[in-house]
This record gives C-alpha cells, sequence and structure tokens, in this order.
C-alpha cells in the first residue's frame, strides 16, 4: 500500500490531468503496491476534495458490468465512482448534444439509469431492489482514459473516477411502464447502437452482470465491505454499466439508440 503522501500526491495528479485534459503513465506501472484498495483511497481523497470546492454528488457510476470487456481492459470484477452534478444532464426529451472539447479519448456507452427512492438492502434480489427504484431511464455515459491509448490496470481505473466524463440521461418512465414484467423486461430487452445511421453494436440487459438490478445488487455488496464508503441513499442516480461495448465518438458524428422490448426509449446525441 502506498504511503498517505503517495496517495495526496497520485490524487493530485490525477486531478491536473482530469483538468487539463492530460495523458498520464498507469499509476500501477509506477507505483509500487497501488492495487485497489489504495486506489479507492484515492478516490476518497479527491471526493474530500471535490466537495470542499462545492461539488454536489448526485449518485455512483458502476463500471466494467459488462465482462465481454473484462479481457480488453485487464479487469477482473466490476467498479464504482461517485457522481456529481457538473456531469449529470438531464436532456430535454430524447435528443441532445454534447461537447468532447474537456474529454481524453472519450467513449460512449448505453446504459440504463435508476434512481432511488430508498436505500437498497443488502443480499435482496431483483424484486426487492426493483422496489428501491423510483424511475428509470435509458442514458448515454460518455467515458474517457487519461491513460494513453486505454490501456490500464483496474486501480488505475478506479482513481481516474471509474472513467467517468459526462452522463447524458434521457426521460424518465416509471418502474409500471417498463412492462408486465420489468424484472423480466430489463433482463431481455435489446439496445441497438448506431453512428450517423450505422449500426455498430447490439446489446441485451443480460450483458449488464444479467440485468442491470443484478449490478445494482453487486453495487450494494461492495459499498458494505468498504467502510469509508456510505451507502446508497434516497434521491440517488446510479448507472448500471453498458449494455454494449464501448464505442470511440468524435465530434461531428450523431449517435442514436434503438431500445425493444422494455418501456424505454432510444436516444439520438450529436457530438460537437
Amino acid at each position: 500500500m502506498p504511503t498517505q503522501p503517495e496517495l495526496e500526491s497520485i490524487a493530485r495528479e490525477i486531478r491536473v490531468a482530469q483538468e487539463a485534459v492530460l495523458q498520464i503513465e498507469p499509476f500501477t506501472a509506477r507505483v509500487p503496491g497501488f492495487d485497489i484498495p489504495a486506489a479507492y483511497a484515492v478516490a476518497d481523497l479527491m471526493h474530500a476534495a471535490r466537495i470542499s470546492e462545492g461539488a454536489v454528488p448526485v449518485g455512483r457510476k458502476i463500471g466494467f458490468t459488462n465482462p465481454d470487456m473484462w479481457a480488453s481492459y485487464g479487469v477482473r470484477e466490476p467498479i464504482w465512482a461517485r457522481l456529481y452534478d457538473a456531469s449529470v444532464v438531464h436532456l430535454d426529451g430524447d435528443h441532445g448534444t454534447c461537447r468532447l472539447a474537456g474529454f481524453a479519448e472519450p467513449k460512449v456507452e448505453p446504459e440504463i439509469v435508476f434512481r432511488l427512492r430508498s436505500t437498497p438492502p443488502a443480499g435482496a434480489g431483483p424484486a426487492q431492489m426493483l422496489e428501491c427504484v423510483d424511475w428509470v431511464a435509458h442514458a448515454f455515459e460518455i467515458v474517457q482514459s487519461h491513460f494513453p491509448g486505454w490501456r490500464f490496470q483496474a486501480a488505475d481505473t478506479v482513481a481516474d473516477s471509474a472513467l467517468h466524463a459526462a452522463l447524458l440521461i434521457g426521460p424518465r418512465r416509471d418502474v409500471g411502464d417498463l412492462g408486465e414484467d420489468p424484472v423480466a423486461a430489463l433482463e431481455r430487452f435489446s439496445l441497438a447502437l448506431f453512428c450517423d445511421g450505422r449500426e455498430l453494436e447490439r446489446g441485451r440487459g443480460s450483458n449488464v452482470l444479467g440485468s442491470p438490478l443484478s449490478a445494482l445488487a453487486h453495487l450494494v455488496s461492495v459499498l458494505a465491505r468498504q467502510p469509508a464508503a456510505a451507502p446508497l441513499q434516497a434521491g440517488e442516480v446510479v448507472t448500471t454499466g453498458t449494455i454494449t461495448r464501448a464505442c470511440s465518438v468524435r465530434p461531428g458524428e450523431t449517435w442514436h439508440s434503438e431500445v425493444e422490448g422494455i418501456g424505454l426509449p432510444g436516444l439520438t446525441v450529436g457530438f460537437v
């Protein structure tokens, strides 16, 4: 485990990289003992700094919930990070725009977002998890890497805010609007992802640890094992991880999704 001064130095370095859109060598390649617990300690330091600067926490993101991506990025389990008001956008309907100038090697991920009405209990099944949900939405998360070429280890990504850049949330729907069996719909729905009218990816809700509800349950269990991490609270939004492969995105492109098997509209976002 790195020393406290080393952790503080890492936190300062990644903040500078995020703010100046710089790319740096992964910490796991140059800091002995930099592992997942050390990375979450860095994340806690960064959280304290952001709060002191006036940031408002609004929820959490879960990353790497699609096991198909683990081998590509050298990770073995999902990770999580806090979300703040400055990077979470509620779209006006199902269309929007997004500026990419402040992001490093951005990619787009289609996801399912939950807003919580109550704290989910540890060990709960999908139906009980769903009872804790206020509303559901489809979103595009923009992710980024401050490590060149998206080459890193899991601990690096935890330190880099779980690669979060922005979250663009589409129209919100009540749980009852998802279909006759919302639990099944969240597992079985399909989504196609298009760039400038050309289909690039197709996925299902089951790609997200079996279901976005399973991803939510996983986050609850992880937070219970991390004493410094507060449990999920009513009012938080949780984005549950990508349904398809993450795709590189560039200014001038228009991306849209088509969703089937669940009562959520697709999204269209132009990137500038």
